[in-house]
């Protein structure tokens, strides 16, 4: 199945999804990892993009399709995949619409004051991009990555300022997405309201919810 992970930024989409995704032998596409990797490397569309994800801002419209578009031509992604990070916008919903059919949308929905507390204590490895809290899930090996053992970094789009400027732009582009697929019935939502539960619990809700779903669309 062809997924999408809608939810604010710090509602736990990214970690969900990197548990789900290996179960399902299917990719977990965050457009944040392909943005990071191609900045990593200095192409030029990474240093556009760079800009706006410093400044907390949403990269255009044609940055996103340009390298998304080629990561979902790969082999790896014809029996499925999840999607991370995008769209963001209806506009962005419509022009992926053009390119494949989305099988079902999961909404994870997090308390505002949880999404600040989560994402001013978020830390995040500088290589491969993979998401830790200082609060409920911390490296095994303070300051070194679990999966590759990078550098462990505080991004600069998880300060207080920048946080309040990521929700205010989620709230009038991106919540919209929840009405525009729920309309469509694809639409699953899934709450989570304390900050306490582990990551797993919250991937087996997701799981359920998919399972379910899928069981009566196919009756």
């Amino acid at each position: 199945m062809k997924k999408i992970f809608l939810g604010a930024p710090g509602s736990g989409k990214g970690t969900a999804a990197s548990r789900i995704a290996p179960k399902r032998n299917i990719p977990h596409i965050s457009t944040g990892d392909l943005f990071r990797e191609n900045i990593k490397k200095e192409t030029l569309i990474g240093a556009e993009a760079k800009k706006y994800i410093e400044r907390g801002e949403l990269v255009p419209d044609e940055i996103v399709i340009e390298i998304l578009k080629k990561r979902i031509q790969q082999k790896d992604c014809q029996n499925g995949f999840i999607l991370d990070g995008f769209p963001r916008t209806i506009s962005q919903a419509e022009k992926l619409s053009k390119l494949i059919d989305i099988d079902i949308v999961i909404n994870i929905n997090v308390p505002k004051e949880i999404i600040i507390q989560r994402l001013s204590s978020r830390i995040t490895c500088k290589e491969c991009g993979e998401i830790f809290n200082s609060i409920d899930y911390k490296p095994k090996e303070d300051g070194k990555c679990d999966k590759c053992k990078g550098e462990i970094i505080k991004r600069p789009d998880d300060e207080p300022k920048i946080i309040q400027n990521r929700l205010k732009i989620y709230e009038e582009q991106t919540a919209p997405l929840i009405e525009f697929y729920n309309n469509k019935g694809i639409l699953q939502n899934i709450l989570c309201d304390n900050i306490n539960k582990p990551a797993d619990e919250t991937a087996q809700l997701i799981i359920n919810s998919i399972e379910k779903f899928a069981n009566r669309t196919q009756s």
